[in-house]
């Protein structure tokens, strides 16, 4: 096995990507179990193998771990570290943003205990990803570079919106989410 599968920082890191990358067939669903396997020199990895439950296919996925893996606080999503992403670019980070916070109502308050939960991961899940948009941004700069995004979601959000990969911009967003979080 190549020690150059990417880092997967976070297991929440490693199913998003998968999530992310479907199946030829177009099924997004992957439930295949996993395995730590070594990958040369003192990496070790994590591979998720199964079939596709709609064709069949056999599906492979193996990320390198972190030397020093971190949990999360039990309630709240991290996908990182701090560090930039190997597994998604900037834009694929602001896209996932887009779709946590948009899949949640504007007012949460009428909802049961059970749908205020959910409300509370979807947006712990886009303040996480609006925190790894922020992650590429170098310390002298105020800005993702361009160059940084290179999926074709990524460019596509970009070009949709460079303004949108702006520090002060995401740290208002990631801001503004983290207050309409629903208390418990």
């Amino acid at each position: 096995m190549p020690t150059t599968a990417p880092l997967a920082r976070t297991a929440a890191e490693a199913h998003l990507y998968m999530d992310l990358h479907p199946c030829d067939c177009g099924e997004p669903t992957f439930t295949g179990p996993t395995s730590i396997i070594e990958l040369g020199g003192d990496d070790l990895g994590s591979r998720y193998e199964g079939d596709c439950p709609i064709c069949g296919t056999p599906r492979e996925f193996v990320f390198r771990l972190p030397a020093t893996p971190s949990l999360p606080t039990p309630g709240t999503v991290v996908y990182g570290d701090g560090t930039p992403s190997e597994l998604l670019d900037p834009g694929e980070w602001l896209w996932v943003a887009d779709r946590y916070a948009g899949s949640v109502p504007a007012d949460a308050s009428a909802l049961d205990e059970a749908a205020r939960t959910q409300v509370r991961t979807r947006m712990s899940a886009a303040i996480a990803a609006m925190s790894e948009v922020l992650a590429f941004i170098p310390a002298d700069a105020d800005e993702v570079p361009a160059e940084a995004i290179r999926s074709e979601v990524g460019l596509a959000m970009y070009e949709e919106d460079p303004g949108r990969f702006d520090r002060d911009r995401l740290e208002v967003v990631r801001d503004t989410y983290q207050q309409l979080i629903v208390p418990a």
